[in-house]
């Protein structure tokens, strides 16, 4: 295993290229965004690589052939060494590495449903993560007679960036406040003087915007987080960005909210959560 120095994040572009599924979170540690950590089986040409997003959502890619980087990953799948300090959520691009995790971490594997109520730290638990697709028809249908409790609507700022509560924010998917503030976007709504709920870009990659969503708990359920998402959707079709929407399956809030603004699933895949304390 080698991490990869970042003026080396270049010779994975390609590789990165192909894959078929929602990865802008890698493609931002990649074309330095922020800053992530990247491993590798060989520097130069790399077979395998680890990308790893500071906020935890990872990508696995590669053949699965080099026997060091099979080895070092197995043991950092299931925390040998103690190297991974928090959870990780990791996407395979790969049927090679599929293949290895089913048969070398078989027996280490629980199912997301079977780990409800339970919260087994000590298996590596399998979700599923949903990619969607946008329907630009089917949001206007959905979207054109609703409205939500009387809310105010603002485009966001410095200070309203910095004060906005929660962990699914954009300082986790920026390096820092001004570089969201002058290459992202993001608006939020406020309900009696509070900011309650804020929709921003967590990634834009030339006409792909992947949104963003935080609600404050107590204001949950009251449609705030739709109004939010819609401003940023109509910000996305005046400006011909493509809304992007993955979440897990098993986030049931995230999904209804998803399709209630007119995307549609078109891809599920394994999702494997990676405990910080196996």
């Amino acid at each position: 295993m080698i991490q990869l120095p970042p003026e080396k994040y270049v010779n994975l572009q390609e590789t990165l290229a192909k894959v078929t599924f929602n990865c802008y979170f890698a493609l931002s540690v990649i074309k330095h965004h922020l800053n992530g950590k990247v491993y590798v089986d060989n520097e130069d040409m790399p077979a395998n690589a680890y990308i790893l997003h500071p906020y935890g959502m990872s990508l696995l890619i590669g053949d699965g052939k080099n026997a060091e980087f099979k080895k070092w990953f197995v043991e950092y799948m299931l925390n040998l060494k103690k190297e991974r300090i928090k959870n990780e959520w990791m996407q395979v691009f790969s049927n090679n590495w599929q293949d290895i995790i089913q048969k070398e971490l078989h027996e280490h594997l629980l199912s997301a449903d079977r780990n409800v109520g339970l919260n087994y730290s000590d298996y590596i638990e399998v979700n599923t993560r949903v990619n969607f697709k946008f329907n630009d028809a089917l949001y206007k249908e959905k979207v054109q007679n609703y409205s939500s409790e009387e809310s105010i609507i603002k485009k966001l700022d410095k200070e309203t960036t910095g004060s906005i509560k929660g962990s699914v924010i954009p300082l986790n998917f920026w390096n820092n406040e001004d570089e969201f503030l002058n290459r992202g976007i993001g608006f939020s709504v406020f309900k009696n003087g509070e900011q309650v709920s804020t929709a921003y870009s967590a990634f834009v990659h030339d006409k792909y915007l992947e949104i963003g969503i935080e609600t404050v708990q107590k204001y949950r359920g009251f449609g705030h987080a739709k109004s939010a998402c819609s401003a940023l959707i109509d910000y996305c079709i005046t400006n011909n960005f493509e809304p992007i929407w993955s979440c897990r399956l098993e986030n049931a809030g995230s999904y209804r909210l998803a399709l209630s603004l007119g995307f549609e699933p078109v891809l599920q895949l394994p999702y494997y959560r990676l405990c910080k304390c196996m």
